[in-house]
């Protein structure tokens, strides 16, 4: 009894583990996204395909709406749409992102909490699924028709953009982990069905102090080929064209995007669709 006693008093002076403190959205934002790079190459390259700036944007899938806000903080004449069907992730965008823009800027961006294949909006220049999010729609006909419906909330000139990642370690099951500062990140391809093309993934933390959040995120998801993806939004009625990484002198990317119809065949490569209406 006094050997337990020590224990649950020694557990109470050390307090809470860093991952019972932690917030997980924090931590995905800074393993996985850079909102800045992305929206510098979502404007560059609008603006060198169209020959004009663009100034409405909708992002699906939007999560904590960190893209978003990013979009409306450029310029005073961007506008942003977010839409998500997880009403707590957006509550978390409102606390956490949304307030720390000016009044000014909260003005120009708009939340939506619903399902992307039944929300309508007003035509806008740009359209993002980003973070692989529209890989939840597994099968063929309804990512189709989620494609067709971009194409009709775009304006004449609109753009859609997307990203995709393979190579054929996107086919395994396997484990990767990235160290940060204080934590590490470790992303789960825990299982992959060859035959449907079906891969169950989850994002867990480990903490300095040893504690973890396992299964942080969850995603169970089709892993679409670039040429699948490419024959679908030729059929929705776009004009695609993919964005391929280049590479340092050491052979790794580098983060800059440019128009290709060939690339290597990688262990594992990030790209862009570009689809224009």
């Amino acid at each position: 009894m006094a050997s337990k006693n020590k224990k649950n008093k020694q557990k109470k002076q050390n307090g809470p583990s860093m991952a019972e403190l932690a917030d997980k959205h924090i931590y995905y934002e800074e393993s996985v996204q850079c909102v800045e790079s992305e929206i510098d190459f979502v404007d560059e390259t609008f603006t060198k395909i169209r020959k004009r700036k663009a100034s409405t944007l909708r992002e699906d899938f939007c999560g904590t709406t960190n893209t978003s806000c990013e979009w409306v903080r450029r310029r005073k004449t961007n506008t942003a749409i977010s839409i998500d069907l997880d009403n707590d992730v957006l509550e978390w965008g409102k606390k956490n992102k949304i307030s720390k823009l000016s009044p000014e800027q909260k003005k120009r961006i708009s939340i939506i909490n619903e399902d992307i294949l039944k929300v309508k909006t007003k035509p806008v220049d740009i359209v993002l699924a980003m973070n692989f999010s529209y890989w939840l729609l597994k099968e063929r006909k309804l990512t189709i028709e989620y494609f067709k419906k971009i194409y009709k909330s775009l304006v004449d000139d609109g753009i859609f953009f997307l990203d995709a990642y393979g190579g054929y370690e996107a086919f395994q099951e396997m484990i990767e982990k990235t160290k940060h500062k204080t934590f590490t990140y470790i992303w789960d391809q825990h299982r992959y069905n060859p035959i449907t093309g079906i891969s169950t993934n989850y994002i867990h933390f480990k903490f300095k102090d040893g504690s973890k959040i396992m299964k942080a995120f969850t995603y169970e998801w089709r892993i679409w080929t670039l040429p699948e993806l490419l024959e679908m939004l030729t059929e929705a009625g776009f004009k695609a064209t993919v964005y391929w990484e280049q590479a340092d002198e050491d052979g790794e990317g580098n983060g800059v995007f440019i128009p290709e119809t060939e690339g290597d065949a990688d262990a594992g490569w990030i790209a862009y669709l570009v689809a224009e209406k």
